[in-house]
């Protein structure tokens, strides 16, 4: 298999399940504003939606879509407690994290890449801090991960996301429960490889 992404971006979540699974694997970064790969390859002819991650599988098949990759490489990875049962509540609630993930918190970050005007900006950070807010309540209770008690892939993902908070100014104070749980993740040694892998540390 071969992972594109770029570095930092929400590619990196795909990047830590493969790392956690060890899957043989290479990687191939992207110039997405060129859309070239660093080989020079026109990056769209590997994804045309021109956005990472792509997995491009043994089968010459590609897998877009960052939540999907991870699903499936949880689900052919061979680590039960990445994979809960398909039809399982456990399945569902991670189903439920990723989506949320994906719909919600990453999609209330994007607007600060763009440079949003001064007058637009407290909205956004609104809608982001309220975000956060919520994700800080359902770790209240303690728990480990986003989950539960065990590293799942809504962990990779909310761990990469969250990573944006630095460059982008985003005060995480106010999040305690997140701040810890972002540090178990960080702490992991997939997760060390792929930033490793992407030049991050």
């Amino acid at each position: 298999m071969k992972l594109y992404y770029s570095p930092g971006a929400c590619s990196l979540a795909s990047h830590i399940l493969l790392k956690e699974v060890a899957a043989d694997h290479a990687i191939e970064k992207v110039d997405l504003r060129a859309k070239t790969t660093e080989t020079g390859a026109d990056f769209t002819s590997v994804n045309p939606k021109g956005s990472v991650p792509a997995l491009a599988l043994d089968s010459g098949e590609v897998l877009t879509e960052g939540v999907a990759i991870m699903q499936f490489v949880a689900d052919t990875g061979g680590v039960a407690e990445l994979s809960p049962p398909v039809g399982s509540l456990a399945r569902a609630r991670l189903q439920e994290a990723l989506n949320f993930i994906s719909s919600e918190v990453h999609k209330a970050y994007s607007p600060l890449f763009r440079g949003p005007s001064e007058e637009a900006k407290p909205a956004i950070l609104e809608n982001l801090t309220r975000r956060l807010g919520q994700v800080e309540a359902i770790l209240a209770d303690g728990r480990a991960y986003l989950t539960g008690p065990e590293f799942s892939a809504a962990d990779a993902y909310l761990f990469t996301v969250t990573n944006w908070s630095g460059m982008l100014n985003v005060d995480m104070s106010a999040y305690p429960a997140l701040a810890a749980l972002r540090d178990r993740v960080a702490a992991r040694p997939s997760v060390q490889a792929a930033m490793k892998a992407e030049g991050l540390i």
